[in-house]
């Protein structure tokens, strides 16, 4: 009998696997938005997943990072704290971060990346290896 609780130890410890999006498929890569909504997106913008639970990159203006820990297929950007440098694509950089608060599903296939709504909202990203 006193196995079982090391058996039961054992067996959870390996289930602590990343459950994200960066889980399945989205992990090391640089994620670039190419469309929002539809429309070709007209600044530089980046989501990458440095580690579990975590997210980070560039919008147009500003460094960001934020938590991420809802499993696949669900999204949600949390927490999300931003640099605050003034420039010229500060609306294209409040479109952008409208947009990912958002994103609830997400779905990875090869090297693009969708980021949805049930309100028909849209990014599609591609993978920069």
């Amino acid at each position: 009998m006193r196995l079982l609780p090391l058996l039961a130890t054992l067996f959870l410890s390996g289930c602590t696997g990343d459950e994200t999006v960066a889980g399945y498929g989205a992990a090391d890569r640089i994620w670039v938005l190419e469309e929002l909504d539809g429309s070709p997106f007209p600044a530089h913008a980046t989501l990458l997943f440095p580690e579990t639970g975590k997210i980070a990159g560039e919008a147009p203006c500003n460094r960001y990072s934020g938590m991420m820990t809802a499993p696949y297929p669900w999204f949600g950007a949390t927490q999300v704290v931003s640099t605050r440098k003034a420039c010229p694509d500060l609306e294209a950089e409040a479109k952008f971060f409208d947009a990912l608060s958002d994103m609830t599903l997400s779905e990875v296939l090869g090297n693009v990346m969708i980021l949805s709504n049930d309100a028909g909202r849209e990014m599609v990203f591609k993978s920069v290896d």
